[in-house]
């Protein structure tokens, strides 16, 4: 199956050679025309083809360890672990967690242990979209296993460090305080 890079520059490519012969003046190549509705129907397609094949990858992932998760409506996987007993988490609330991020492979990119809690305000900050979403879940004391997609995560370009290019990433969370 063709990776969404691959198969943008075939169509990029395609669309170019396409251009190029129907042209009188082969001197003149005519750029694609990013701004075409068909052009942005492949981006579309394409896109769609990629959070398939992501969705499936982390269906196989969470079937493999026999996890009962709850899947959003726009693809986020979580199920809580340990209930706590305070208050559940909310926008404009600043949220304190301990936290461990890795990728599906098992890799450990990020954590508490090594980096201290991450403190964020919910729906503000400068943080993954998914967390933004999967922390409204959570009540004080709660811990969560929660899957990100790459599109709620880091998307096309990672976090340039130790997240890589359309990672999904595996967060397991501990919901420690509001304010």
């Amino acid at each position: 199956m063709l990776n969404l890079k691959m198969y943008l520059l075939l169509i990029a490519g395609s669309t170019s050679l396409i251009t190029a012969c129907n042209q009188n003046n082969t001197n003149h190549i005519k750029p694609v025309n990013i701004q075409s509705q068909a052009f942005k129907e492949k981006l579309i397609d394409a896109n769609k083809m990629y959070v398939k094949q992501e969705s499936d990858e982390i269906d196989r992932y969470v079937e493999h360890h026999n996890w009962k998760m709850t899947t959003t409506g726009t693809g986020l996987r979580y199920m809580i672990t340990k209930k706590g007993t305070g208050a559940q988490a909310e926008e404009a609330k600043r949220a304190k967690v301990n936290y461990k991020i890795s990728l599906l492979d098992g890799t450990l990119c990020y954590s508490s242990d090594s980096n201290g809690a991450k403190e964020f305000l919910i729906g503000q900050d400068n943080v993954e979209s998914g967390l933004h979403e999967g922390i409204k879940y959570l009540h004080v004391g709660d811990k969560a296993t929660m899957i990100l997609p790459s599109y709620l995560a880091h998307g096309l370009v990672g976090d340039e460090s130790k997240i890589p290019p359309h990672a999904s990433v595996l967060y397991e969370l501990e919901l420690l305080s509001l304010r």
